[in-house]
């Protein structure tokens, strides 16, 4: 029927019987069987209807006239008659056949008279059991009845060689015994009572299941197919388990598929679904030709269209869960597929019962896994498993699993849904979890797993109708370079997820569909092309649809990713190839933490617990991070490895490396580049963390992993592959990453201030330590101690500040008087720590960048500091890097704790003159310049070793240009500067006029602290011109003039002045005499307010006085007149000693 049109397979038929001169076959001879179907108890709808005495009459003496040489016609037959008249066309008339086909294929709506419709059935059952008409069988199929051994053996005489020729006309090759069977089992299909054993199998089962019972009456034309069809469905509810379902008896299931089987290349046989979709078959399918399922397969790909009648689709969606049962029951997937699987022998499996072999299920997965293993499978086998794959995701309702197990879930939630695969995706939705109300049964989840491993979405995303249609502009747009149909469409699908070309239904609709292709690695079918090969060697996996319980298909991907990062020190390593497949999954499942099955597993007591506020994209993991010191065991081994991947692959992290682009490009594209990253690009994204390209968010998700790396020194992986060796010997039971970088560099400065014969910490550790504590530097959060402590002081004094940039700590730094104790100590260690290694202190590297580069390029890198103090002052010197210096300044003159040079210089000279003030000193606390104004007044009296002189001196003269390094005099004078020299402390730049401003107003300073800060002043100006900046620069041509060859310190500059001033032959410049003179005048009053505290104040006030050659004189005068005196008094008295003596 496939080929031909009816009319020709009439003529065909009508030549072959009068070929062999049985034209009386088309007669009813009463000899050749009764005329009436034998009557079958308890099935009263099947018996033919009452007829009347005269259509009886009529019916048995036409069947016992004897036949005319043209034949017997059934137009003549007086029953018949005016419903041939009425339905069948004119020249069909004279042919039997063709009035045959004309009055069953008639429409539903249209009746015929209970005696037609009895003589037609008596006509049928005439010609399926008359041994005439087998005669002509075996004279036009002789071959093929010997090349079929079960029709070759079947008796003749019973009509069963004829039923036995429909059953395997897929293997009859001759033409014309094809054609004469094709138009049998037209007419053999139109009555189960007629398929040979159909009635002996099914007939306890018909009658159980009141099949029989269906459209009682004159209908019984129709009737016939409904037999059939209510059985179907009678076994896909029992295949569904459906409640009230009547089991079926083994026999006859298999005679109900035999059927459906039988009936599967012309839709003409399937009665029931025939009359159903007579009229949808004429809207959507009218071109469609006839056999070879054709006009099955149009009718299903037109199932959910919004013309297609209700009734059809129901008999098309019986029809399709007979398929999901035995493939067979799809005559194009049998024939495209039967080659295919006798090569992959897919029906050899011995472990399994046979119906279990014949599901489509079974078949779509044993040539699925020939397909993935790179096994040929035929393209027209492919093809039809493509629709087919199609149709399971379309329709829940074709697998039975889903409609057993899923059933709760299914009214619940996704009823209603059905249409175009919505309702599997509202299940693998509500198996996501997305709903956090209600939950998906484990047996269901287990049904929709084998569900997405048949239809294997995961090869051809066109499979899944839903996602398709949703996700259909996002692939025109951001995926339109790859071949429709590609499995890397998935993929591209993923990479532009939560982008702006991303639209909302087809993120939710890619999410659901990959939540389960991720639980199964076989899925990907890239990833298991690239890598089948390495899980069947590290992981000891099995075939494609195999699996182990050694091996769930879910800890696959978990084995391969721990080979995939292994150096080649730690044992065998995944091929190239695969570890780009398994970077790219671990990049797409960072996406979403539901990705991860094992996070999610172990995980979700914890995300319930922590994260149930964090549902944005990829808050979940960052919040599990967070907590992870907090998490349960298994929830922190898991989330513990995923970061310590990250740590060596940053790219895994998705949405960070999105985020990060222009700063990637900008400034990391080198690294970036390289296929196999070691956490350099993580490190080129913190070193650039505050360039002009850096944006918000990637900041943000910099820094959180920063803050991530300090919970455990394994989560830096650079860190922990230079000091692993180091970290077990030296400091062992350590995890915390910022213990281990305490720890170790504890270890490296004390072998260097020991000057150890060998450092400890090894030459490739101490270099990744030091990045490591640049970094730390960074963030106040990357410090846990100094933030905890901090952390009240933060939202008290530093509530607007941003973090990172070290703005928090900066911002602590210029509050430190009013910050806690705790804060305080600590802020005072880290600026202790700071002053020792600038390095380390972030804002100054930050601000004075380039003017290191300019300045101290040869400079030591414990130098830098010492460097920018000695170019402060250049006209090159940026302005910015010039006040941060003097931020500097300022703190390192609060203790000389905070000044390594001084320190080290004055080691001897602090505890031998200041003792009384380090006995009150705090270990934690500035001594707010204490010990450093005790040096400055022991310089005074020049009794400094010379090389904490020459450090005393430096800091003298850089006090003595900004009042603001001397704190001593800051915390005493404030507020007199205020009342007094409130405009020139104002001044931008500070040139020494806030002091000299004191000191002219000394008259007028009323607290005596500050006048004694200011008395000292002036006394260490009298020691060296140059800690008095406004009388050096006032004196600078006279000192070059008259005092050139004078050694600066000691006081020796000024006495040079004084004595030029006294010396009328010499003419200072005018300032210089004026300044001079003022000074002396405050000398003068300085005296008589602070009279020498000692010997050594009163020498160093006569040395420095105007008239010291007049008090140099009148002292020798006097000692003078004491010895002569001394020498008299001494003659006396021996003169009287001898007189007593004498006596």
């Amino acid at each position: 029927m496939a080929t031909y049109s009816r009319s020709q397979l009439f003529m065909l038929l009508l030549s072959v019987v009068s070929l062999y001169g049985f034209a009386s076959v088309f007669g009813l001879k009463a000899a050749s069987g009764p005329a009436d179907p034998p009557n079958q108890p308890g099935l009263k709808a099947a018996e033919p209807p009452v007829r009347d005495a005269p259509a009886a009459a009529a019916a048995a003496a036409g069947a016992s006239q004897p036949r005319r040489a043209s034949g017997w016609k059934l137009s003549e037959e007086e029953a018949c008659r005016g419903d041939l008249t009425r339905l069948c066309p004119k020249h069909t008339w004279t042919n039997n056949l063709a009035v045959l086909e004309c009055l069953q294929d008639r429409r539903e709506e249209i009746e015929i008279a209970p005696d037609c419709n009895h003589l037609l059935w008596n006509y049928k059952l005439n010609l399926t059991t008359d041994p005439k008409f087998e005669s002509v069988a075996v004279e036009v199929c002789k071959s093929t009845i010997s090349e079929v051994k079960e029709c070759n053996e079947e008796e003749r005489g019973r009509g069963y060689l004829v039923s036995c020729l429909v059953d395997h006309r897929g293997n009859i090759s001759e033409y014309q015994c094809n054609q004469y069977i094709t138009k049998m089992t037209s007419i053999i299909f139109s009555d189960y009572r007629l398929i040979c054993g159909f009635m002996d199998k099914c007939k306890e089962d018909i009658n159980n299941l009141h099949c029989g019972s269906i459209n009682v009456g004159h209908k019984d034309v129709h009737s016939q197919g409904e037999v059939i069809s209510c059985l179907e469905k009678a076994l896909v509810r029992q295949a569904e388990q459906q409640e009230q379902a009547r089991p079926i008896r083994e026999e006859c299931q298999r005679a109900i598929l035999r059927v459906a089987e039988l009936s599967s290349d012309d839709f003409h046989l399937d009665r029931h679904l025939y009359f159903a979709c007579r009229e949808d078959r004429e809207r959507f399918c009218q071109n469609t030709q006839a056999g070879d399922g054709k006009v099955y397969k149009c009718l299903f790909n037109h199932k959910f269209e919004e013309a297609m009648s209700e009734k059809c689709r129901d008999a098309l969606t019986t029809r399709q869960k007979l398929i999901s049962q035995d493939y067979k029951v799809s005559y194009s997937l049998a024939k495209a597929c039967k080659l295919d699987l006798r090569k992959q022998r897919c029906s050899l499996d011995t472990n399994l019962p046979r119906a279990r072999e014949a599901r489509l299920s079974y078949l779509l997965l044993c040539l699925e896994a020939a397909v993935h293993r790179g096994r040929p499978v035929s393209g027209e086998c492919q093809g039809e498993m493509l629709d087919y794959r199609r149709m399971l995701m379309e329709d829940f309702s074709l697998s039975p699993e889903i409609v057993l197990h899923c059933r709760t879930e299914i009214e619940a939630h996704c009823s209603g849904l059905h249409r175009k695969g919505r309702t599997l995706h509202c299940l693998m939705r509500i198996g996501r979890g997305e709903r956090s109300s209600s939950t998906v049964d484990s047996v269901c989840q287990s049904a929709l797993q084998t569900l997405i491993q048949s239809a294997d979405p995961g090869a051809d995303y066109r499979i899944d109708r839903a996602l398709n249609e949703a996700c259909e502009s996002v692939i025109q747009t951001a995926c339109k370079h790859i071949r429709n149909g590609d499995p890397m469409i998935l993929s591209c699908l993923m990479e532009h997820l939560y982008t702006e070309k991303m639209v909302e239904d087809c993120e939710h609709r890619l999410l659901e569909l990959q939540y389960f292709i991720s639980r199964d690695w076989k899925l990907d079918p890239i990833l298991y092309k690239k890598c089948q090969g390495d899980a069947a060697r590290l992981c000891h996996t099995h075939g494609w649809n195999e699996t182990s319980e050694l091996m769930p298909p879910g800890a696959v991907f978990s084995c391969l990713y721990r080979h995939a990062y292994r150096t080649e020190e730690q044992g065998r390593r995944l091929s190239r190839d695969c570890k780009v497949e398994v970077q790219r999954i671990l990049h797409q499942r960072a996406l979403d933490v539901k990705l991860e099955p094992d996070l999610q597993k172990r995980c979700m007591t914890d995300l319930g617990k922590w994260c149930s506020e964090k549902t944005d994209t990829g808050q979940e993991l960052e919040c599990l991070q967070d907590h992870l010191e907090d998490l349960v065991a298994g929830c922190k081994y898991v989330v513990g490895n995923l970061t310590e991947l990250e740590s060596e692959d940053i790219q895994i992290d998705a949405l960070l490396i999105r985020a990060c682009e222009p700063i990637i490009q900008a400034h990391c594209h080198d690294v970036a580049d390289n296929q196999i990253d070691t956490g350099d690009l993580m490190e080129c994204l913190v070193q650039n963390k505050h360039q002009k390209e850096m944006n918000d968010k990637c900041s943000v998700g910099v820094t959180h992993f920063q803050l991530i790396q300090m919970k455990d020194f394994r989560f830096s992986y650079k860190f922990k592959m230079a000091c692993k060796e180091d970290v077990l010997r030296l400091c062992p039971n350590i995890k915390k990453k910022v213990d281990v970088v305490i720890c170790l560099s504890t270890t490296v400065r004390n072998d260097t201030l020991q000057e150890a014969r060998e450092q400890r910490v090894s030459l490739k550790c101490r270099k990744q330590l030091r990045v490591e504590e640049l970094e730390m530097s960074e963030d106040i959060r990357l410090d846990p101690e100094l933030y905890d402590s901090c952390k009240t002081d933060i939202s008290r004094l530093c509530s607007s500040v941003t973090f990172g940039n070290a703005q928090m700590i900066e911002c602590l730094k210029e509050q430190k008087k009013q910050l806690s104790q705790r804060c305080h100590q600590r802020i005072f260690r880290l600026q202790e720590v700071e002053m020792t290694d600038p390095e380390l202190d972030y804002q100054l590297m930050r601000v004075c960048k380039q003017m290191i580069k300019r300045f101290c390029t040869e400079a030591d890198a414990r130098n830098v500091h010492q460097c920018l103090k000695q170019n402060k002052n250049s006209e090159l010197m940026d302005p910015k890097c010039k006040q941060m210096i003097t931020k500097r300044q300022i703190t390192q003159n609060t203790d000389y704790r905070l000044n390594p040079v001084l320190r080290k210089a004055c080691r001897a000279d602090i505890p031998k003159f200041c003792q009384s003030i380090l006995n009150k000193a705090n270990d934690d606390s500035e001594l707010e310049g204490q010990v450093i104004a005790c040096l400055k007044l022991k310089y005074a009296d020049q009794r400094l070793s010379s090389d904490c002189e020459d450090q005393i001196r430096v800091i003298l003269q850089e006090s003595a240009l900004d009042y603001r390094l001397d704190p001593q005099l800051q915390m005493h004078c404030s507020d007199e500067i205020s009342r007094l020299c409130a405009e020139e402390a104002a001044a931008q730049e500070q040139s020494g006029q806030v002091e000299e401003c004191l000191k002219v107003n000394l008259l007028k300073i009323k607290q005596d602290a500050c006048k004694k800060e200011v008395l000292n002043m002036l006394k260490e100006s009298k020691a060296d011109i140059f800690v008095d900046p406004v009388l050096h620069t006032a004196c600078a041509l006279d000192l070059k003039h008259h005092c050139a060859a004078i050694t600066p310190g000691r006081g020796r500059q000024m006495s040079c002045l004084m004595e030029a001033l006294q010396d009328k032959r010499i003419r200072l410049q005018p300032e210089c005499k004026k300044r001079l003179q003022d000074r002396i005048d405050m000398w003068s009053y300085a005296a008589k307010v602070a009279p020498a505290e000692g010997f050594s104040d009163l020498a160093l006030q006569v040395m420095t006085s105007p008239s010291k050659n007049y008090i140099l004189l009148m002292i020798a005068l006097s000692v003078s007149v004491l010895f002569l005196v001394g020498l008299l008094c001494g003659r006396i008295s021996k003169r009287a000693t001898r007189e007593l003596k004498d006596r």
